[in-house]
């Protein structure tokens, strides 16, 4: 059995604990629209003091919330729909599209892995840091399924959709890209779900191709980080 050897209490206590910090910060963030009030975020910050002053390793925290973790699974294939509703978007430039994106998430994955190898090689760092540019859910999946360090993929990931969102905007405006689809597919592809939101609070078209930009680069992530990350290793040996 899967649960076998979960403490029944630990597992309720620790699953409430982490869905109810998780719904209270949802709940602030859309009555006062603040992007610092990032549910992902509060919740880790408040869930890690909690496991080092009560001494709780984080192994038995992840095995005890194990239910959660394995909601995971269907929340990547509910990515499936609002790709379906963006359909249109993409037929119409969907050979740039795809290669735009591959191209990008190449270079991502390349620059990340190589620096954080020279800097501390550490390959199971290497690979979570490397993944900070896709979803939550497909980050972890993929950080797991290479041997890489799980528990360091959704830090990487937020603080990748805080700096794109906030800073990314800015930057694009300051090197003098207009073009709508260009800002929605470099938000989109650099800072995924949160630079979404950011876009299509004042833009609906950049939210759009921000919005297929982080799924089609998601989808693009998993085919190409398994045939990439074994060519990159042998570099550092």
């Amino acid at each position: 059995m899967i649960f076998q050897d979960i403490n029944i209490l630990d597992g309720i206590t620790f699953s409430l604990l982490t869905v109810t910090l998780y719904q209270v910060f949802s709940w602030l963030q859309q009555k006062w629209q603040f992007i610092w009030l990032n549910p992902m975020m509060l919740t880790i910050l408040l869930i890690v003091p909690y496991l080092v002053f009560t001494n709780i390793s984080y192994a038995h925290y992840r095995q005890s919330t194990l239910l959660l973790h394995n909601l995971l699974e269907p929340a990547v294939v509910a990515l499936g729909y609002p790709l379906y509703q963006q359909l249109k978007q993409i037929k119409r430039y969907w050979k740039r599209l795809l290669s735009i994106l591959a191209l990008g998430v190449i270079i991502v994955i390349s620059i990340s892995f190589i620096l954080t190898m020279l800097i501390i090689h550490r390959p199971e760092i290497a690979i979570a840091l490397s993944l900070k540019s896709v979803t939550t859910p497909i980050g972890i999946a993929l950080t797991e399924q290479l041997s890489g360090d799980s528990s360091i993929t959704p830090f990487a990931i937020m603080i990748a959709g805080f700096s794109g969102a906030l800073l990314g905007p800015i930057w694009l405006k300051f090197i003098n890209v207009r073009s709508d689809i260009a800002v929605g597919l470099s938000i989109g592809s650099a800072s995924h779900v949160i630079g979404s939101i950011v876009l299509s609070r004042d833009n609906p078209q950049q939210g759009a191709y921000s919005s297929v930009a982080l799924i089609v680069s998601a989808v693009l992530t998993a085919f190409i980080i398994p045939l990439l990350v074994p060519i990159l290793l042998p570099l550092f040996n």
